[in-house]
């Protein structure tokens, strides 16, 4: 399917404009093949902007538009991406309670459409997704969460790894689901600032995020095929989060 004109920008000068304007863009589709000192300026650029670049086949260009494209599509966000160090200091000065999902890698559209609708519902303060490796925050998206997106927060982070550190050493506790070391979800106390972690469809959360979490907790499965859908393991963990802090009587966001 071809995205609608709205959904990208084409050629060289436009997109370097698009950059120099701090539009929202999800990624850059560049010709494998170009270079000059235009196209090292948009990289220049991309990499202050923290946007993805992705060295293609014309082809794949090709199969965003067959306009002048010159070699470059900007592939438009469709919501506003935040940075942690810009949300986190707001909850806190509001006195309110930090809730975060980090999604280490998911990258199925319908799955991602679920998990916000869910996180928006709950107040989760904001999903955290990696720059690279993870699913598109189109038009698709926010259609698949039901409008969700419109409200809740994405931070998008160029090392997912840092931010789960960033957000640990800023008091948060990260917490994430796994069926080694870990303890039932109902018994770690979720009623503080937190963060649940969430792992790619996959191959799960990365060993390297694994680390980092303070607290590993596991989902009961008394089934055959032990494999619960990532969208319906964050919906238990994230209602467990608004359970525990409804009991200790605390004001959901």
């Amino acid at each position: 399917m071809t995205p609608h004109d709205n959904q990208y920008i084409y050629g060289l000068r436009a997109v370097i404009e698009a950059l120099e304007a701090a539009r929202d863009i999800d990624k850059i589709l560049l010709k494998r093949d170009m270079n000059g000192d235009s196209v090292q300026q948009l990289l220049a650029l991309a990499r202050e902007h923290q946007v993805p670049v992705q060295r293609v086949p014309v082809q794949r260009i090709e199969r965003v538009t067959r306009k002048n494209h010159q070699g470059v599509v900007a592939l438009m966000a469709a919501v506003t991406y935040y940075k942690l160090e810009q949300v986190l200091p707001m909850i806190y000065d509001n006195g309110d309670n930090p809730f975060f999902v980090i999604l280490d890698g998911v990258t199925d559209v319908r799955n991602f459409g679920a998990i916000a609708r869910t996180c928006e519902c709950a107040g989760v303060s904001a999903i955290v997704i990696p720059e690279t490796g993870s699913v598109s925050v189109n038009g698709d998206a926010v259609k698949t969460s039901a409008g969700a997106l419109n409200y809740l927060p994405v931070c998008r982070e160029r090392n997912i790894v840092d931010a789960v550190r960033y957000l640990r050493d800023s008091g948060v506790t990260i917490v994430s689901t796994s069926d080694k070391n870990a303890v039932t979800y109902t018994s770690a106390n979720l009623t503080g600032p937190v963060a649940i972690v969430l792992g790619a469809e996959d191959r799960g959360i990365s060993p390297e995020v694994m680390r980092l979490c303070d607290v590993r907790c596991t989902i009961p499965e008394f089934g055959n095929i032990h494999s619960l859908n990532v969208s319906v393991a964050a919906g238990i963990m994230i209602y467990e989060v608004v359970r525990q802090r409804f009991a200790d009587n605390q004001q959901i966001q």
